[in-house]
Protein backbone atom coordinates (compact mmCIF):
# COMPACT_ATOMS: atom_id res chain seq x y z
CA UNK A 1 0.00 0.00 0.00
CA UNK A 2 0.67 3.48 -0.68
CA UNK A 3 0.73 6.53 -3.37
CA UNK A 4 1.28 6.18 -6.39
CA UNK A 5 4.96 5.88 -7.43
CA UNK A 6 6.19 4.07 -4.09
CA UNK A 7 6.51 1.05 -6.10
CA UNK A 8 3.40 -1.32 -4.85
CA UNK A 9 3.71 -3.13 -7.91
CA UNK A 10 7.42 -3.95 -8.25
CA UNK A 11 7.69 -4.80 -4.84
CA UNK A 12 4.08 -7.02 -4.56
CA UNK A 13 4.80 -8.81 -7.88
CA UNK A 14 8.80 -9.52 -6.39
CA UNK A 15 7.13 -10.58 -2.85
CA UNK A 16 4.49 -12.84 -4.25
CA UNK A 17 7.03 -14.75 -6.57
CA UNK A 18 9.54 -15.00 -3.92
CA UNK A 19 6.29 -16.77 -2.03
CA UNK A 20 4.78 -18.38 -5.06
CA UNK A 21 1.38 -16.64 -4.64
CA UNK A 22 -0.72 -15.10 -6.78
CA UNK A 23 -0.39 -11.31 -7.53
CA UNK A 24 -3.23 -9.27 -8.16
CA UNK A 25 -2.68 -5.25 -9.49
CA UNK A 26 -5.45 -3.87 -8.10
CA UNK A 27 -5.39 -0.70 -10.82
CA UNK A 28 -6.57 -3.55 -12.76
CA UNK A 29 -9.22 -3.42 -11.34
CA UNK A 30 -10.74 0.35 -11.75
CA UNK A 31 -13.85 1.13 -13.51
CA UNK A 32 -13.35 2.59 -16.84
CA UNK A 33 -14.83 5.74 -15.34
CA UNK A 34 -12.03 5.81 -12.42
CA UNK A 35 -9.46 5.39 -14.43
CA UNK A 36 -10.63 8.41 -16.73
CA UNK A 37 -11.05 10.50 -13.86
CA UNK A 38 -7.60 9.70 -12.97
CA UNK A 39 -5.96 10.46 -16.16
CA UNK A 40 -7.91 13.63 -16.53
CA UNK A 41 -6.05 14.62 -13.29
CA UNK A 42 -9.28 14.41 -11.16
CA UNK A 43 -8.93 12.42 -7.57
CA UNK A 44 -11.12 9.79 -6.91
CA UNK A 45 -13.38 10.32 -3.79
CA UNK A 46 -14.48 8.09 -1.35
CA UNK A 47 -17.56 7.11 -2.98
CA UNK A 48 -15.52 6.42 -6.24
CA UNK A 49 -13.05 4.19 -4.41
CA UNK A 50 -15.89 2.29 -2.73
CA UNK A 51 -16.89 -0.54 -5.38
CA UNK A 52 -13.36 -0.64 -6.45
CA UNK A 53 -12.39 -1.67 -2.75
CA UNK A 54 -15.31 -3.86 -2.61
CA UNK A 55 -14.01 -5.85 -5.53
CA UNK A 56 -10.49 -6.22 -3.98
CA UNK A 57 -11.82 -7.24 -0.54
CA UNK A 58 -13.95 -10.26 -2.58
CA UNK A 59 -10.79 -11.69 -4.30
CA UNK A 60 -9.21 -11.15 -0.79
CA UNK A 61 -12.21 -13.20 0.23
CA UNK A 62 -11.70 -15.64 -2.62
CA UNK A 63 -8.31 -16.54 -1.49
CA UNK A 64 -8.98 -17.00 2.19
CA UNK A 65 -11.44 -18.99 1.29
CA UNK A 66 -9.55 -21.38 -1.12
CA UNK A 67 -7.21 -21.86 2.02
CA UNK A 68 -4.23 -19.81 -0.10
CA UNK A 69 -2.56 -16.44 0.11
CA UNK A 70 -2.72 -13.60 -2.34
CA UNK A 71 -0.26 -10.81 -2.70
CA UNK A 72 -2.30 -7.03 -3.70
CA UNK A 73 -1.40 -3.95 -4.73
CA UNK A 74 -3.60 -1.33 -3.85
CA UNK A 75 -2.81 2.43 -2.76
CA UNK A 76 -5.68 1.90 0.30
CA UNK A 77 -4.59 5.41 1.34
CA UNK A 78 -6.90 5.53 4.29
CA UNK A 79 -8.03 3.66 7.41
CA UNK A 80 -11.84 2.93 6.08
CA UNK A 81 -10.15 1.71 2.91
CA UNK A 82 -8.10 -0.87 4.57
CA UNK A 83 -11.02 -1.96 6.47
CA UNK A 84 -12.81 -2.84 3.23
CA UNK A 85 -9.90 -4.71 2.54
CA UNK A 86 -9.71 -6.66 5.95
CA UNK A 87 -13.46 -7.13 5.15
CA UNK A 88 -12.29 -9.57 2.83
CA UNK A 89 -9.69 -11.64 5.59
CA UNK A 90 -9.22 -10.86 8.91
CA UNK A 91 -5.55 -11.93 8.32
CA UNK A 92 -5.04 -9.30 6.11
CA UNK A 93 -1.55 -8.09 6.51
CA UNK A 94 -0.36 -4.47 4.65
CA UNK A 95 3.17 -3.14 3.44
CA UNK A 96 3.44 0.24 3.61
CA UNK A 97 5.71 1.66 1.04
CA UNK A 98 6.22 5.76 1.86
CA UNK A 99 9.00 7.91 0.45
CA UNK A 100 9.98 11.71 0.15
CA UNK A 101 7.61 13.49 -1.93
CA UNK A 102 9.99 14.90 -4.37
CA UNK A 103 11.37 10.63 -4.97
CA UNK A 104 8.04 9.72 -5.42
CA UNK A 105 7.40 12.64 -8.00
CA UNK A 106 10.57 11.72 -10.07
CA UNK A 107 9.27 7.75 -10.44
CA UNK A 108 5.64 8.88 -11.46
CA UNK A 109 7.28 11.34 -14.02
CA UNK A 110 9.95 8.40 -14.98
CA UNK A 111 6.72 5.71 -16.09
CA UNK A 112 5.58 6.04 -19.86
CA UNK A 113 2.74 3.17 -19.41
CA UNK A 114 0.32 4.11 -16.47
CA UNK A 115 -2.63 6.66 -16.87
CA UNK A 116 -2.00 8.31 -13.29
CA UNK A 117 -0.06 11.83 -13.95
CA UNK A 118 2.30 13.25 -11.12
CA UNK A 119 -0.26 16.18 -10.57
CA UNK A 120 -2.37 13.59 -8.79
CA UNK A 121 0.62 12.91 -6.43
CA UNK A 122 -0.38 15.67 -4.16
CA UNK A 123 -3.83 14.50 -3.40
CA UNK A 124 -2.89 11.19 -2.69
CA UNK A 125 -0.14 12.42 -0.08
CA UNK A 126 -3.04 14.89 1.66
CA UNK A 127 -5.59 11.82 1.49
CA UNK A 128 -2.80 9.24 2.67
CA UNK A 129 -3.21 8.20 6.40
CA UNK A 130 -0.36 6.09 7.19
CA UNK A 131 -1.05 2.88 9.07
CA UNK A 132 -1.56 3.42 12.78
CA UNK A 133 0.45 0.42 15.22
CA UNK A 134 -2.94 -1.39 15.63
CA UNK A 135 -2.74 -2.31 12.12
CA UNK A 136 0.54 -4.12 12.57
CA UNK A 137 1.46 -3.03 9.28
CA UNK A 138 5.35 -3.46 7.46
CA UNK A 139 6.43 0.01 6.72
CA UNK A 140 9.64 0.24 4.45
CA UNK A 141 10.91 3.98 3.21
CA UNK A 142 11.08 3.18 -0.61
CA UNK A 143 14.50 4.81 -0.59
CA UNK A 144 15.68 1.60 0.20
CA UNK A 145 16.86 -1.46 -2.01
CA UNK A 146 13.75 -3.48 -3.49
CA UNK A 147 15.54 -6.85 -2.77
CA UNK A 148 15.88 -5.28 0.52
CA UNK A 149 12.26 -4.53 1.23
CA UNK A 150 11.55 -7.52 -0.32
CA UNK A 151 13.70 -9.37 1.53
CA UNK A 152 12.31 -8.47 4.59
CA UNK A 153 8.45 -8.20 3.63
CA UNK A 154 9.22 -12.13 2.83
CA UNK A 155 10.96 -13.20 6.05
CA UNK A 156 8.96 -10.87 8.34
CA UNK A 157 5.84 -13.16 6.43
CA UNK A 158 7.03 -16.68 6.84
CA UNK A 159 8.54 -15.67 10.38
CA UNK A 160 4.93 -14.87 11.26
CA UNK A 161 3.36 -17.30 9.46
CA UNK A 162 5.58 -20.46 11.19
CA UNK A 163 5.19 -19.04 14.66
CA UNK A 164 1.40 -19.09 14.73
CA UNK A 165 -0.19 -22.20 16.64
Amino acid sequence: MGVSGCGKSTVGQQVAAALQLPFLEGDDFHSAENVARMAAGTPLTDADRQGWLQTLASHIADASHNGQGLVLSCSALKRSYRDVLRQGSAATRFVYLHGDAQMLAGRMAARTRHYMPSSLLDSQLATLEPPTPDEHALAFDVALPTADIVAAVVSSLTSSKTSKP
